[in-house]
């Protein structure tokens, strides 16, 4: 096996680990605030690898840095939220409902004609989705798992973003604003809720924060050996090791609709990585987390 398909397997089971350490700390700390601890101690070190790579703050483009951050900023908030309030197969399979949003959005605001070829499977893909949300059977899950759709759709919306500021900025940059945004955006929604984290929550805080940046870079390195198509594909592991969690953790059991949906949306984005005319970079979606 390739050693860019095994970092690939490896980046997603870290992954899979700080959505444990999430759904975990949901219980005591808010959505908001886990956002918010994610997101500053990710920024500082963040900020600290830009001063070691003498790395500085551009002058220009910086109102698309602020939406990319936003849209970054609502994402993680839709994820750790639908993460706290549904099984995590579930949530894991929503969001991987990203490439879908990727291709539509990318035709609206990047003119990136799509192929005949496309249509059926990103029909299949939203089908998928509609079994996972349940609004046949209307519920409070339904509304979260709604939450999980958005979180996909603004994990789009910052890989269109991306696409544009990489051309004139450097990661590092389009990293911080991300996480500095969040930080700030999170702020005014955990004012009133704030809970002040025991020691184990703590730990828990800082876990998943310096987790997920130990994944992207795992991520970036495995792009850096293997085909983005390839390595997207194998990412689909992590849906794997997110249903082991639920099971081991919480006594997850995905139901039919679950696995269903999970089905069609998963063979839907691996068969439009194939046939797609112009391969679109699916690999920011992971840089918002």
């Amino acid at each position: 096996m390739k050693n860019g398909v095994l970092l690939a397997v490896f980046s997603s089971l870290i992954f899979s680990i700080m959505n444990v350490l999430v759904k975990a700390v949901s219980v005591n700390i808010p959505t908001a605030e886990v956002v918010f601890f994610r997101s500053i101690i990710g920024a500082l070190v963040v900020l600290f690898m830009m001063r070691q790579s003498k790395v500085f703050f551009s002058k220009n483009g910086v109102p698309l840095l602020v939406t990319r951050g936003i849209l970054g900023a609502l994402y993680l908030l839709a994820y750790f939220y639908a993460i706290a309030n549904m099984p995590l197969t579930d949530a894991s399979i929503l969001v991987h409902l990203s490439p879908i949003f990727v291709v539509i959005l990318s035709s609206i605001f990047l003119s990136e004609k799509l192929s005949k070829g496309v249509v059926p499977f990103v029909i299949l893909a939203l089908l998928g989705a509609i079994l996972l949300v349940k609004p046949f059977h209307y519920s409070t899950y339904s509304l979260v798992a709604i939450v999980g759709v958005l979180s996909a759709l603004f994990a789009a919306g910052a890989s269109i973003s991306i696409r544009l500021l990489t051309k004139s900025h450097h990661k590092y940059e389009i990293i911080f604003y991300f996480l500095a945004t969040a930080t700030l955006v999170s702020i005014p929604l955990m004012w009133h809720n704030f809970v002040i984290p025991s020691f184990i929550d703590l730990l828990y805080l800082i876990g998943i924060a310096l987790i997920s940046l130990l994944g992207l870079i795992v991520l970036t390195t495995a792009l850096t050996h293997e085909n983005v198509i390839i390595v997207e594909i194998v990412r689909y592991i992590g849906i794997f090791f997110n249903a082991i969690w639920g099971f081991v953790f919480w006594v997850e059991i995905p139901d039919y609709y679950t696995l269903l949906g999970g089905a069609l949306i998963i063979g839907a984005c691996i068969a439009l990585s194939k046939v797609r005319e112009r391969p679109i970079n699916l690999t920011h979606k992971q840089v918002a987390k």
